[in-house]
């Protein structure tokens, strides 16, 4: 069965940087962990077994580190490229008619 899929950006108060990205290591459920530029300081994927345990994870472990001051999540609906795409050949569009 699939798990549940989510990218998860995190604002972080910049002094508390490197005790965040050692709390979120330590997070299974945590596939991937970027600190990066740009509006969010860091981009996660997070994987679960259902929305329950993805809100618990959220809720629970992410939201309680101290220095998180907030997080954007954006669920994966299909992945098109990538290691978790399934193994059948991807749909590709059909080119219009002339």
């Amino acid at each position: 069965m699939a798990r549940f899929l989510a990218f998860v950006d995190i604002f972080v108060e910049s002094s508390t940087m490197d005790d965040v990205i050692a709390a979120l290591i330590k997070l299974d459920n945590l596939e991937e962990l970027y600190e990066v530029t740009g509006e969010f300081d860091v981009v996660t994927l997070l994987s679960a077994r259902d929305i329950e345990e993805f809100r618990d994870v959220l809720k629970n472990k992410i939201m309680k580190i101290k220095g998180v001051k907030s997080t954007v999540s954006s669920v994966v609906l299909k992945a098109y490229k990538g290691p978790r795409c399934m193994a059948e050949e991807p749909q590709r569009a059909k080119p219009p008619r002339q």
